[in-house]
Order: structure tokens, then C-alpha cells, then sequence
């Protein structure tokens, strides 16, 4: 077992730094561009302790100490109008700003981003390796969103059909097909008649930059609300805006299985 004393494997090491997954480490190690102290690694085995200097293909990565510490994962409602980085140049609030200040001291980032005007959930962790995991492209988890949009007459169907047939951006981007649903409209939503509003539930399964609003721009919708309510097996639930909490035991096991780690 890994402690303090016997420190910590090194393609552990390496996926916790956030540089790549325990396999990527491995083939890293196979080429040769690793070395600890100055010296090539040539066993993907090997135990990292306190003041050894790891370099990667030249570059060198700062890794956690090997004392097995719990890491932090935390469920954010991500308000409007906050950034997802650790620090904003223009002076916005970020994400980070939101977060209690227990976990000033850890070094937690967001995993993805959710644009400056769309809401909802976000995952913040110090786990580098999971967040390595899930925003690489191969191993997006399904996400679900809640969008309010107008449209004069109300969406027609042949959008729907669009957006599940997989359609192409006006940049050209091939999107992948998604899963749509209307959950509500009517008068409810907007009193003014001939001007409807359709909330529409969406699962997208790929990453692809603003997706949503590029295919609403592209549709004639005009997005009035974007809200992130699920990833994977995590839900948005009723945690209120700009509000966090930490996952359970259990959604943190769901949460590495989905995204093919081992325990």
C-alpha cells in the first residue's frame, strides 16, 4: 500500500498532475520521456517520494505527496454571469469565488465550463486524473440540459428532427445526433401571445464549443435560459444557484466507473 514512506507509483503520480491517464503515463514511460532525479525512467513501477523531481518530455510536473489524501468533489450550481477558471482577467467573478472557504486551501479546478451566461451544474475537483479523463473527447459523459428558448409560433418540428438527426453547423462542424424533448410551452411559460416559448430538454453526447447556442442561432430559437441539470450519473437536483455540495461516496464510484477508471 502506498504511504508516506514507500511514496507513490509513478503513473499515478503522473495522471494525478492532470498530464494524461495511468495508460498514458505507461506509453510515456515506454518512449523514454520521463526521468526522475535526471534519470530515465524505464519502470512504469516505480515509487515517487517526497523531493523527487519529475520531468516529462523536459518539462517538469509538480505531483501530490504520497499519503493517499482524500480528494475533493464538489457539485456546483453555477450561477449567470461567472466564469469557470481560477482566475478571470477582466476582474469577473469566477467559479472559485463561489466555493466556501474550507476549500480555499485546495487546489480544486472546474471540470469543463459552462459559458458566462449558462447555468447549472459543474463539477470542481483536485482529482487529476478524472478531470483528464472526462474532458478528453473520447470520454465525454452524456450531458443534460434544460433550455428555455422563443420562437414566433413555437419550435417546429423539423428542428427537433434536425437536432436529432445529427445536423451541420453553419461552420461547418458535423454535430453528432442528440436526444430532445419539449417539456413545457404554452401560456404558461410566455403570456404574450405570438411570442411562444418552448422549454426543451436536451442530452448531448459529444464536446463540442457551444453547442447549444450554435445550433439555436442556426434553428431562428432564441435562447432565453441555458441550464446544465445532469452529467452522467450526477444531477443538478434542487441545489440552489450558486450553491455546491460535496458528491457522495457512491456518485464518486459511479462517476470513475463511467468514466473507465479503476479503483
Amino acid at each position: 500500500m502506498e504511504n508516506e514512506n514507500t511514496g507513490i507509483r509513478i503513473n499515478k503520480a503522473m495522471a494525478g498532475a492532470g498530464l494524461c491517464s495511468r495508460r498514458g503515463a505507461d506509453e510515456l514511460i515506454r518512449r523514454g520521456v520521463v526521468r526522475v532525479n535526471g534519470q530515465t525512467v524505464g519502470e512504469p513501477g516505480l515509487l515517487l517520494r517526497p523531493g523527487d523531481e519529475l520531468e516529462v518530455e523536459g518539462r517538469k510536473i509538480e505531483f501530490a505527496a504520497p499519503a493517499g489524501r482524500e480528494r475533493t468533489y464538489l457539485l456546483l450550481n453555477k450561477p449567470v454571469q461567472t466564469v469557470c477558471t481560477a482566475r478571470d482577467p477582466e476582474g469577473r467573478p469566477t467559479v472559485l469565488d463561489l466555493l466556501p472557504g474550507k476549500y480555499a486551501h485546495k487546489r480544486l479546478y472546474p471540470v469543463g465550463r459552462l459559458d458566462y451566461f449558462s447555468e447549472g451544474l459543474l463539477l470542481l475537483t483536485d482529482d487529476g486524473e478524472l478531470t483528464q479523463r472526462l474532458t478528453h473527447p473520447r470520454h465525454h459523459l452524456p450531458k443534460r440540459y434544460e433550455v428555455l428558448v422563443r420562437a414566433e409560433g413555437g419550435v417546429p418540428a423539423s428542428a427537433l428532427e434536425e437536432m436529432r438527426r445529427g445536423m451541420t453547423l453553419a461552420e461547418g462542424e458535423k454535430l453528432a445526433p442528440l436526444e430532445v424533448e419539449i417539456l413545457e410551452r404554452g401560456s404558461r411559460l410566455d403570456l404574450r401571445p405570438g411570442r411562444d416559448r418552448t422549454l426543451l430538454g436536451l442530452t448531448l453526447y459529444q464536446g463540442i464549443n457551444r453547442q447549444i447556442r450554435r445550433m439555436c442561432r442556426d434553428l431562428g430559437l432564441v435562447i432565453l435560459r441555458l441550464r446544465r441539470v445532469g452529467q452522467g450519473p450526477l444531477w443538478l437536483g434542487d441545489l440552489g444557484a450558486g450553491n455546491c455540495r460535496e458528491l457522495a461516496a457512491k456518485e464518486v464510484r459511479l462517476l470513475r466507473a463511467a468514466a473507465g477508471l479503476e479503483e
